[in-house]
């Protein structure tokens, strides 16, 4: 079979078989650390809104880059389904449980995993939680961290904002919502960007996460609180212990780890843009403004998992067969040229960008992640009058991983 058949149809032009090619672009590696956003463009010039692509350990997948064609996939689960069940390559023993793709790709017992009244359920339960849990106090959380992050460093004239304050702060913000001891959260810190980066460890350091939450889960059940995991464990869906922790995971990852990067990524635009930070200093320009155009541009999760074809389809002019694996390329569609041809034009105002997600499985903590990092934003410049960019923007560097890029630090500098 060559390039550019599947089973005795003929595929597109410039759009090769997502399995059995050698020379098919690599989502991890040297250059995806570097340069993500070159390969995608890469991937738009050569094959257009669909390119197949390779995933840790040679795993085919199909990357969506178009923006029109990322919103079909996501808005409609009876053809792409999250279901991993269905995975192909999973089934018939090419990913191995080891596998750093199992907990980005592989079925749990959660919302994110399943779809239809499975996931209506499951997913009601998270929302009911989440309501619960944070309208006793998010934004008093978020107030009583950033300050103790921020008094760490404050006589100290100078902080690297991602190490000193983004890293932590959203994780010690979810301990008290999920009922953890602030001591724990700061060691899931690392576990949970072990996740996300991949690599060898990210299936022992999962593994690590789901044992501290199994524990709390655990705890919870003798010693009940105003917290996620007390909210789970008694609400009228029932859910088991392993559908609790599985929720508690991904509020876990998915909620550090964008509204960390989120944070960062806010901070650095404001800091090299002297415009953007009087903005806010004088309250001509807000927060939310600035965190739209964040989410447009350099969107915390470059790329989503997954979604898996429920029948042999075509998409963007490729022919997807049932149980391909699809990742949703939320950064590419978000600069795709059909619907946004000049990037410098202001998005203020358009809140229809990737970066939530969309459909059903949209992100139900959004409210949450904003609200942490306006308050992140607006105690960091209180507090720190004078702050200012400590290296030209240009020095600022970012690490990539299949799933998201990371600025490396942001050195800053503020009188005592």
């Amino acid at each position: 079979m060559n390039d550019q058949t599947l089973n005795g149809l003929d595929a597109p032009r410039g759009c090769p078989v997502a399995h059995g090619s050698a020379d098919l672009t690599r989502l991890y590696g040297p250059e995806a650390a570097t340069d993500p956003a070159g390969i995608y463009e890469r991937l738009r010039k050569e094959h257009g809104p669909v390119a197949p692509v390779l995933l840790e350990g040679d795993i085919p997948a199909w990357l969506v880059l178009g923006y029109r064609d990322n919103r079909r996939v996501l808005d409609n689960p009876r053809q792409f389904t999250r279901d991993a069940r269905i995975w192909r390559d999973w089934r018939e023993g090419r990913v191995e449980e080891t596998s750093p793709l199992i907990p980005m790709v592989g079925w749990r017992p959660d919302c994110v995993s399943q779809d239809g009244e499975p996931h209506r359920r499951l997913r009601g339960a998270v929302t009911d939680g989440l309501q619960a849990a944070t309208a006793r106090g998010i934004r008093r959380h978020a107030t009583h961290f950033a300050n103790k992050q921020i008094d760490a460093f404050a006589d100290a004239g100078s902080a690297d904002l991602v190490a000193d304050y983004a890293e932590y702060l959203p994780m010690l913000i979810l301990t008290r919502v999920l009922g953890l001891a602030e001591g724990e959260g700061r060691r899931l810190v690392e576990s949970s960007a072990q996740v996300l980066k991949g690599g060898e460890d990210a299936v022992v350091h999962d593994e690590r996460i789901r044992q501290i939450l199994g524990e709390l889960a655990e705890r919870k059940r003798t010693e009940p609180g105003a917290d996620l995991t007390t909210a789970l464990l008694e609400h009228p869906a029932a859910l088991d212990t392993d559908e609790v922790v599985s929720h508690l995971r991904l509020v876990l990852i998915a909620g550090h780890t964008t509204t960390s990067n989120l944070l960062a990524r806010v901070l650095q635009l404001v800091l090299t843009d002297v415009s953007r930070l009087s903005g806010l200093v004088s309250g001509q320009l807000t927060v939310s403004a600035v965190v739209e155009e964040v989410m447009w541009d350099t969107p915390p999760l470059a790329v989503l998992p997954g979604r898996f074809a429920t029948a042999d389809l075509e998409l963007g002019g490729c022919p997807v067969k049932e149980g391909d694996l699809l990742v949703l390329g939320l950064a590419a569609g978000n600069v795709d040229p059909e619907v946004r041809p000049d990037e410098e034009v202001s998005v203020q105002g358009n809140q229809s960008h990737l970066a939530f997600s969309a459909g059903p499985h949209e992100c139900p903590g959004q409210n949450i992640g904003q609200s942490i990092i306006e308050i992140a934003v607006d105690v960091l410049l209180h507090r720190l009058p004078g702050l200012r960019l400590a290296v030209p923007p240009e020095e600022l560097t970012s690490t990539a991983s299949t799933w998201e890029s990371r600025l490396d630090r942001l050195p800053v500098e503020f009188p005592v």
